[in-house]
């Protein structure tokens, strides 16, 4: 009698499926919170909990960061703000070259503090607080600024804001390659460009209608987006990071020695610098469109509504074809950049460029290639680099695309002197060319 009892419990087969069904078929993490959807997001099954919770904060950061983004564009927002606060020109003018340029060119000092960080999420969350400091501190110059005062101030605060994006930029891809898989990065970023998108379009919306004509509603989306980097860096900084082992700081012999040793590096750093011209090109579109009438913020709003439809339609497209090839993304980009600023040329010289749907379609279509271009180019980067050296490569690269971009800037400066269409033409070139020279580069999804 009593060894039956005694011996049950040991071979109870209901307890021991039980115990074992509890132990190994329903992690702790599983539950509907974060795994579930990391899985729809990236198309795959049976994740870790850890990756998955880690991707969607991730995805969730990026989003309000590109939201901020959004809401303080320099060529589009800031301009109009310099305008209606009597800034010169020069003021204006300068506004492109200082963030896009400030934010690529410190990364090579950046990536080696970076490099001697256990945990590398720290300068994320450290730049991206700073952004959100920067944005409060132009909302607050255009607050009780004006004139030349006002212009030199927020082109200040927007150097600031450059240098904190430089150190996000450096440090994301490492702490992205980290964390998420090589399959599943590029869902991570496209879905954060696609919801950030919306936002963005509900502004564009509220530019267009009229309701923008005093400084104010300008003012609340700048602290918005203040407000969202600062809220980024603190969800952040929560992402659950093993330490690595501190590394020596590089010296500039150190990155010299890996854009040498590395064939496939040079030639994505020149692919990448020939596409900038689908960056840059969008204003010369708006100018052969020629659009009459209208305030200036129903042209802003226009522009920005065609950027933020196009990423809201294509990011996550971008993002997914990047995980299978994200070489051919950015050759697909390239070509489709060039197509349009084509067309563009060609419309003008036909006589149809101020047509009511020419420079929107064109627009939207260019748009749709920069934001593969964006997609593209970071998938590649983070995949190509060794592990140990993701954030050495970033900042090489970027370094030197900053450095592109400013001649290309100054390129299509001079040619603008001929008109907008030389311009353009330029532009669609060196797209072209750009799109070619990536059909050259290896395939690094599948290695």
């Amino acid at each position: 009698m009593s060894r039956p009892l005694s011996h049950r419990p040991a071979t109870s087969p209901s307890q021991t499926g039980a115990s074992s069904l509890t132990d190994s078929h329903i992690p702790p993490a599983r539950p509907a919170t974060s795994r579930p959807l990391f899985e729809r997001l990236t198309g795959e099954d049976s994740l870790d909990p850890k990756e998955s919770r880690n991707g969607l904060r991730i995805a969730a950061s990026l989003s309000m960061t590109k939201i901020s983004d959004g809401l303080i564009d320099p060529k589009l927002v800031l301009g109009w703000l310099l305008t209606a606060l009597g800034a010169p020109a020069a003021f204006t003018g300068a506004l492109v070259p200082i963030r896009e340029a400030g934010a690529l060119l410190p990364q090579l000092l950046l990536a080696g503090g970076l490099r001697r960080l256990t945990r590398k999420k720290w300068m994320w969350v450290a730049g991206a607080a700073l952004q959100g400091v920067a944005a409060l501190l132009i909302a607050l110059c255009a607050l009780f600024l004006q004139g030349a005062a006002a212009g030199l101030a927020i082109c200040a605060a927007l150097a600031l804001l450059a240098l904190a994006r430089a150190a996000c930029s450096v440090s994301f891809k490492t702490v992205l390659g980290k964390m998420v898989g090589k399959t599943r990065r590029g869902a991570v970023t496209g879905i954060a460009g696609s919801l950030a998108s919306g936002a963005v379009v509900v502004f564009a919306l509220l530019l267009i209608s009229g309701l923008f004509e005093s400084r104010g509603p300008v003012l609340i989306a700048i602290t918005l987006a203040g407000a969202l980097w600062l809220a980024a860096a603190m969800l952040f900084s929560t992402l659950s990071e093993d330490p690595a082992e501190a590394q020596e700081q590089a010296t500039p012999p150190a990155f010299l020695k890996i854009l040498k040793g590395d064939a496939m590096l040079r030639r994505f750093i020149l692919a990448r610098g020939l596409l900038v011209a689908t960056a840059l090109a969008p204003p010369y579109i708006v100018m052969i469109a020629g659009a009459e009438g209208g305030a200036v913020l129903g042209k802003l709003g226009a522009l920005m509504l065609a950027s933020a439809a196009a990423s809201f339609a294509s990011s996550y497209v971008w993002g997914r074809f990047s995980d299978r090839s994200s070489r051919r993304v950015l050759v697909a980009a390239g070509l489709i950049g060039a197509l349009a600023m084509a067309s563009m040329v060609a419309l003008g010289l036909v006589g149809l460029a101020a047509s009511a749907w020419a420079g929107p379609a064109v627009l939207f279509v260019l748009m749709v290639a920069y934001h593969g271009v964006r997609q593209g180019r970071s998938t590649y980067l983070v995949d190509l680099a060794p592990e140990d050296l993701r954030a050495d490569y970033a900042a090489v690269a970027n370094t030197l695309i900053g450095g592109i971009l400013l001649l290309a800037g100054a390129l299509g400066s001079g040619l603008a002197m001929i008109g907008p269409q030389a311009a353009l033409a330029g532009f669609a070139a060196l797209s072209a060319l750009g799109g070619l020279l990536c059909l050259t580069l290896r395939e690094v999804e599948s290695a």
